[in-house]
């Protein structure tokens, strides 16, 4: 999936509970879900990020050598423009996005 993509708001806003919920019948465990997919996001996000700016990366040992690069600093705004992985995952999760089992029980839920 490209998070890059996903309409999540940039903004706090209020969810409804219940909507969030509803799928596990449990607010703990979808909350539970969120965490580990908003983790997964970020992780993959900070991966991209680094993969870019190593591009950028230059090795000497003299401080005094400091370069603005302009392509860095746009990649650096367009990752800090990006909403939060935590408002991803919950997009993902109110639009049923995020597979998830539990291995107590049999069932599968999508």
């Amino acid at each position: 999936m490209d998070v890059k993509n996903l309409e999540a708001p940039v903004n706090t806003i209020t969810l409804n509970r219940e909507e969030v919920y509803a799928p596990t019948d449990n607010i703990y465990e979808a909350i539970s879900i969120i965490a580990k997919r908003a983790t997964q996001i970020n992780t993959d996000i900070k991966k991209e990020l680094l993969e870019k700016l190593d591009e950028f990366a230059t090795y000497s040992d003299s401080l005094e050598e400091i370069f603005e690069n302009k392509e860095q600093i746009e990649v650096s705004k367009f990752y800090e423009k990006l909403p939060k992985p935590h408002a991803m995952a919950v997009r993902e999760w109110l639009d049923n996005k995020i597979y998830y089992r539990n291995t107590a029980t049999t069932d599968t839920e999508i």
